[in-house]
């Protein structure tokens, strides 16, 4: 994962985070809602994001293996 993908990731959920915490003092309840949606979202999105660059490593491990096979 690249350093701006997990620093956007984190950004969103720090964002919840204060937008839910707005909600519950002010009792808005679409804000503190809101909020939720984007710390779920931003820790999908951080998951995702890990989940595809260890694909990507063991792809790349798995090829240089092969390569060395061949050889």
């Amino acid at each position: 994962m690249s350093v701006f993908d997990k620093a956007k990731d984190k950004a969103e959920q720090v964002i919840g985070e204060v937008k839910e915490k707005l909600g519950q003092a002010t009792g808005n309840r679409d804000l503190e809602n809101s909020g939720k949606a984007d710390q779920v979202s931003g820790k999908t999105k951080e998951v995702g994001h890990t989940v595809r660059d260890n694909v990507a490593g063991a792809v790349h491990d798995a090829k240089e293996r092969l390569d060395g096979d061949r050889r």
